[in-house]
Parts: structure tokens; C-alpha cells; sequence
């Protein structure tokens, strides 16, 4: 395990712009702010971020973790654990491709019961984010 860095959350105004901005500076402090994985990673803290806020009971707590991936841990008030919605018959529609977009930019993601919500969590290698290519891989986990 690495460095470890949190952002309350929990009844923040603006929660996912806070999250994309303590990501974006963590990133740079990390030295992982010089590809486009980076744009990856903001993109997935707004999406679960998103979720928590809109399906999870409020986003109570960001966490960010460095080791040999970059962990994303999203912390809510919510028990039941999310599943993707079937995207087949809603092209165009907006909402319900947060969890897909999750599972194509990440390299594994999921989420468990914690206390009285749960967390969702993904992870993007640290070779990504630190050269910008993504290694030869199994297909991204979901829940």
C-alpha cells in the first residue's frame, strides 16, 4: 500500500466538481497528471461520484490510494450494492452508462457492504497512469 489521501464528502454542495478537483491535484502530486489516463480517472471519480449522490443515499467520503494502482473508493449511505443497467434500447437516452463507462476505463472495479452503506471502488495500473499504455490485460472485473 502507498499514500492515501480523503475527501469528505458527505453534505457537500458540489461533491462531484470537489471529488474531480482533489483527484486532479492528487494526481499531479502523485506524478500521474501527464496522460490521458489521467482524463480516465477524473472520469471515473465523476461517475461514482455521481452514483453515490444520485443512488447511494449521499457520497460520504472519497478515497484515493497509491501502490501498484491507482484505488478509487467511493463511500455511501446506500447498503444495496449497484449493478449495470442493460444499456440494449437506450442509445442516445441519457443515465443508467455511469457503471459501463466505469468498466471500460478502469482495469478492475466492484464494491462490498461497509457499516450502513457500502463502497464502490476501481483501479487503474499505475504503469498506465505513469506512461499513458495500458499492458497487456484480462478483460476489466465487474461486481
Amino acid at each position: 500500500m502507498g499514500q492515501r489521501r480523503r475527501l469528505a464528502l458527505h453534505s457537500i454542495r458540489g461533491a462531484v466538481g470537489k471529488g474531480r478537483e482533489f483527484t486532479r491535484q492528487t494526481l499531479r502530486d502523485w506524478g500521474w497528471d501527464r496522460h490521458e489516463s489521467a482524463e480516465d480517472a477524473l472520469l471515473v471519480v465523476s461517475e461514482l461520484v455521481t452514483n453515490a449522490a444520485l443512488h447511494g443515499g449521499g457520497c460520504h467520503e472519497l478515497v484515493l490510494t497509491a501502490g501498484e494502482a491507482l484505488r478509487i473508493d467511493v463511500i455511501d449511505g446506500e447498503t444495496v450494492l449497484p449493478r449495470a443497467r442493460a444499456a440494449a434500447g437506450r442509445p442516445g437516452v441519457p443515465g443508467g452508462h455511469g457503471l459501463h463507462i466505469v468498466q471500460r476505463l478502469c482495469d478492475r472495479w466492484g464494491s462490498y457492504p461497509h457499516g450502513s452503506g457500502k463502497v464502490v471502488w476501481a483501479e487503474i495500473e499505475a504503469s498506465r497512469l505513469a506512461t499513458g499504455r495500458r499492458g497487456p490485460q484480462a478483460p476489466p472485473r465487474g461486481l
